[in-house]
This record gives C-alpha cells, structure tokens and sequence, in this order.
C-alpha cells in the first residue's frame, strides 16, 4: 500500500511541476491556412511558443512548454487576444472565426480563471466608455486624484464581484489587482507628463498626496515589472524626460552610437530603480529599437555585447538570444547546420550531398499567403538562371509528410531543386538549427560551395542584397528580379512589422 501511495505522491509532484500546455479545440468557419500561435505575453521575447494548424472542421491540437504560469497572447488571423494559462493544464478552446479570439469559450483546466478575466475585461471596455479620461486629465490635480481614486475604486469593486462569480485561482486574482494598479498608474504618469509640459517648467513637481497615492500603487512593483508590460511601460514614461536630457547629452557629435547603447548607460545612473527593472526595461528598447532585419553588423555586435554584459536576469538574456536568432539566423561564416531532412520516397537527405557548388535554401509551408501567387514565378525565374553554377533544397515547414508530398508537387513542378521535408514542420530539427519560425516564411538562406552560410535569412527574393550574394556565389550578373504575381516588394520597415511585437 505504501509503494502505491508513493507512487501516486510522485505523479501528482510530476504533473505539478509540468510546464507542458496542451491545447486542443475548434473554430468553426475557420479556413485550413489560418494558424493559431501563442506568445508569452510577460516576458520580453516576442516569439511563438507554438504554431498551430487546423484541419478543415477547424479543429485543432498542439501543445507546448509554458515558461511562467501567467498570460499568453493568442494570435488568430491577425487579431489577439489573452489568456490565461498555467503549465500542466490541458484546455479546450472553441469559437466562431468571425470573433475568434476576441471571444471564445474554454472548457477543461483553466475555466474559472479564464471566465473571470473575461468578465472583468467586459466590464472595463464597458466602463471604459464612460468615462472622460482627457477631461480629467486637463483639470486641476485634487479633481485629478479624487477621479481616479474613483476609477480605481469601481474597478476593484468590480474584480471582487467576479472572485465571488467565478472563484478564480489566486494567481489570476493577484495578476488582475496589479493590472488594476496599473492602469491607475499609467493615467497618473501621463497627467504628470502633460501638467509638467503645460505648465513650461522643467522644475514642475506633483504634490505629495499624488506621490503618497502612487507609492501605494507601487506596493507590488517588482511582481508587476516581471509580469505587465502596461507596468514597464509607465516606468519608461516616469523616465523618458531624463532619459531624453540623458541622450542629448552624450550623443552630440557622435554617428555610430545606438538607443540601447545610450539606455544601458543611463541606466547605470538610475540608482532607484531595481536590476529586475533595469534588465526588463534595457530589454525592450534593445528588441523595439535595434533588433530588427538587416540591422548592420556592428549593429548586432553592440547588442550582444549588451545582452552579454549588463542583462543579469538569465531568463531575460536567453530570450534576447533566442530573438536575435530568430532575427539574424545562423551566423555568417558558420558552418551550416545538420539537419534532418527527409525525400518525398522517405530516404534522408543532408545539405551536405548537394555537391561542390553554392546553394539557396528556400523554406516554405502551404498554408503562407505569399507562396503560390508572388513567390513560386520569382523562384522559378531565380532558379532558371542561375541553376547552371548554384544547388536549390525546397524545404517544406507542412504540418505532416502528406500535406508536404502534396504541396511540393503541386507549387513546385517544374522548378528544377530537391525538395525535402522538415519533419515537424515548425517544429522540426531545420527549422530549429536555422531559426525558421511562421513569420518569417518564406525564408531565403545561402550556404557557399564549403558548406557554411553565406546570408543572414531573406524573406524577399526582390532583394537586391541576395541577389548581389546570389551573383558572388556564382559568378553570374543576374538582370534585376521584378515581383511576379502580386508580391510585394517589401522594406526592412515592412519586413519588421511581420514579425511580432511585445504586447502593449
């Protein structure tokens, strides 16, 4: 009886501590190209944890590693919405793909928390509405206050009802009195903001009753810089005026300096602030401001010297690593990864075999938007010309080996390539080793004729940096490549705007 019970014990502590999520449900109306991708939406980096398809009912299932118990974005055909999750739990979602996932109905792990947080943020977008924030913001600061005293008051009011609707768990309960605190604090942050500009005195300060009421706000204010980015949002308004004084100063006369680089050094003057907040605010100017596509080399080296040096929360420095990948890919002069990669008759293959020539790597998956219509006429053209003196692997990202067999046959005809699979689509060794996530499909890599990578990924075969790369691997002078088919050329700004953002 003892072993049993120890044994039962064991299993509890090991579901306990699981950080898995699994994910199942179904969006009816739904189309079999749309995708559904959940996000941390705490932490600071802004990559999918996971990427699902749907069939053709609209039904789903995936799962994947939860960092933190907390909120996670849910992105759905270009809309979001958050949920509340917890590792271990096993949820089941359903929804209309007219509303999804701005309204949805989860069953399953989950319920309570997610009912109750669903009717606290119907409540605030209906009490929102009512009230009259700029002129309260305009008025003078003892109205200010009693105002949002008020505000503060209904909204807590409100959380308490639902604890009693819905019996939610504690840490959805606390995460909501600090999202409560927040808002408060951001609405004081901005009237001092504008009352300081107002009134033209650099020297304005707010009253002492307005900083007793923010300091009470601010009880929980290491929890909130670890789990709102509403929070690290007020924090860089309260000191966004000397930041700015900061950065007119030492930038005078210099060309070569970045906003990271100036913010890593403002922070070292910052003595009031915590290291948690510093690490959580230098991350999101590093990944708003100077982590994007094409971002010059000294560019990215300055970055990872940062990260490297002054980021000192480990999980923050590994999400910056992950993101700075998922930007720039493996590092040019690299060798090319190993990769699992398998033939439409099953057999293995490497980008090793491809021979003593260079070779474009093209990674693709049906359900992407752009691949039929605006990419396949450009490849084929690219392909035509230079297939003489380059290799070309068509590496399929397809959710199964079926649906890879079928697209590569149908969108590939003709195009003279080996086409391979990534076995797990998404999820697969490939797209791993070379940072391939959905937002970044198709993706465009060179490897050189020694095996190593020769570009950082291109999501555009338009453009003129590959196509310069492409004629130096070969020795070819390839004439420019219009678009074809309605895809669009698009700029570095475009490129950044694909990818996602940190919740705001």
């Amino acid at each position: 009886m003892k072993k049993y019970l120890l044994l039962f014990v064991i299993a509890v502590f090991v579901m306990s501590c699981s950080k898995k999520v699994e994910i199942k449900g179904k969006i009816a109306g739904s189309s079999p190209l749309e995708r559904i991708e959940f996000v941390e939406a705490s932490g600071v980096a802004t990559l999918p944890l996971v990427n699902i398809g749907l069939d053709k009912d609209g039904n789903f299932t995936g799962n994947f590693e939860a960092p933190k118990d907390g909120m996670y974005l849910m992105n759905y055909a270009g809309k979001s919405n958050l949920i509340f999750l917890k590792g271990g739990e096993t949820i089941n979602i359903s929804g209309n793909s007219a509303t999804f996932p701005n309204e949805y109905t989860l069953t399953g792990d989950g319920k309570s928390d997610n009912e109750f947080f669903q009717a606290c943020q119907k409540f605030l977008m209906s009490y929102g509405q009512t009230l009259d924030i700029q002129g309260l913001s305009s008025g003078p600061e003892t109205a200010f206050i009693k105002g949002i005293q008020k505000i503060e008051s209904d909204l807590n009011k409100n959380v308490e009802e639902n604890i009693k609707k819905f019996n939610p768990g504690k840490e959805i309960i606390q995460w909501k009195k600090n999202d409560v605190n927040t808002a408060i604090l951001n609405l004081m942050a901005g009237y001092e903001m504008s009352q300081k500009q107002m009134s033209g005195n650099p020297s304005f300060k707010v009253s002492k009753a307005f900083t007793d009421y923010e300091n009470k706000l601010l009880e929980n204010k290491e929890e909130m810089v670890k789990s709102s980015p509403f929070f690290r949002q007020y924090l860089l308004t309260k000191i966004s005026g000397d930041f700015q004084k900061y950065a007119e100063s030492k930038t005078k006369g210099k060309t070569d300096i970045v906003t990271s680089e100036i913010f890593d050094d403002f922070l070292k003057t910052k003595k009031d602030l915590s290291q948690t907040a510093k690490d959580y605010l230098l991350a999101f100017v590093i990944a708003q401001s100077d982590m994007h596509l094409g971002a010059p080399a000294k560019t990215t080296a300055k970055l990872t010297e940062i990260i490297e040096k002054d980021i000192k929360d480990s999980g923050i420095k590994e999400d910056l690593k992950k993101m700075q990948f998922a930007i720039n890919g493996v590092k040019v002069g690299d060798a090319a990864p190993e990769v699992s990669l398998i033939k439409q008759d099953g057999s293995s293959f490497k980008l090793s075999e491809n021979g003593n020539k260079p070779t474009l790597v093209f990674f693709y998956a049906s359900w992407n938007p752009y691949i039929a219509e605006g990419t396949v006429p450009v490849l084929k053209q690219v392909v035509d010309f230079y297939k003489s003196k380059m290799n070309f692997v068509f590496v399929n990202l397809d959710d199964t080996k079926d649906q890879f067999t079928k697209t590569s046959t149908s969108m590939l005809k003709g195009i003279t390539g080996t086409s391979v699979y990534g076995e797990g689509g998404l999820n697969s060794d490939v797209a791993k080793k070379f940072g391939v996530y959905g937002f970044k499909l198709p993706c465009f890599v060179v490897v050189d004729k020694a095996g190593k990578v020769a570009s950082r990924p291109y999501m555009n075969l338009g453009e003129q940096e590959l196509v310069t790369i492409l004629d130096k691997q070969t020795g070819l002078a390839a004439p420019a490549v219009a678009p074809q088919g309605g895809q669009p050329v698009l700029t570095p700004e475009q490129l950044q705007q694909m990818m996602p953002a940190e919740t705001k």
